[in-house]
């Protein structure tokens, strides 16, 4: 895992592959001086259990030097399609993160290191630079700490949006939303193909859109 040698922003997201809900991003400033033993438990947050996310979650909105979450919405997805809606989230995510480091005075990032292989260059609002610089890490969530963070803030922030929804509508344990977060597993299948999709299901993902059909 590599730890940062100069202030530079993590990027990651969560919820590309779901049927149900939006995707969500979430962008890390770490400090340069990492000397807590719970730097060292970061990683991927899919290895890790709900448990040891959530804590972690809660050591890194605490002793990050900022952050951002933010969401791309189930139109959003629908409209332009997930790729786009991924890259608008991380973008949206990336903002507030630069927003509070303007209104903080703590050292901006010189550098964005996404999650991936794609991102549309971001140029930070009434400055003279025309974009920060960026790379594109390919399971970056395994290979570079700040976008480990962010794949927790990101991943903890969805699952509890979800767990939300859950309690305010029991009609979404149906689909056993509250277990799968979206996730097409197969009892979200089975009742997609019986009870068929409701609003959050993101209509133009195939098993949706078919499940729609044969109603």
């Amino acid at each position: 895992m590599e730890y940062p040698i100069d202030y530079e922003i993590g990027v990651d997201e969560v919820g590309r592959g779901c049927f149900y809900g939006p995707v969500v991003a979430a962008a890390v400033v770490l400090p340069l001086e990492l000397p807590e033993e719970e730097w060292k438990m970061i990683r991927d947050s899919k290895k890790l259990s709900e448990k040891k996310r959530n804590r972690l979650a809660q050591f890194i909105k605490e002793n990050a030097l900022y952050y951002g979450i933010a969401e791309a919405s189930v139109e959003e997805i629908d409209i332009i399609n997930i790729l786009k809606a991924s890259l608008k989230a991380m973008h949206r995510a990336i903002h507030i993160a630069y927003k509070e480091h303007q209104e903080s005075f703590k050292p901006c990032f010189k550098h964005i290191y996404v999650d991936g292989n794609h991102f549309i260059p971001y140029q930070p609002p009434g400055e003279d630079i025309e974009y920060i610089p960026y790379t594109c890490i390919e399971q970056g969530d395994n290979k570079r700490l700040s976008i480990a963070a962010a794949s927790i803030l990101a991943k903890t922030y969805r699952d509890h949006m979800i767990q939300e929804m859950c309690e305010k509508n029991p009609n979404l344990k149906d689909y056993d939303l509250h277990n799968n977060k979206g996730y097409g597993t197969k009892k979200h299948m089975e009742a997609l193909k019986t009870k068929g999709p409701i609003q959050g299901h993101r209509m133009t993902y195939k098993p949706v859109k078919e499940a729609a059909s044969n109603l």
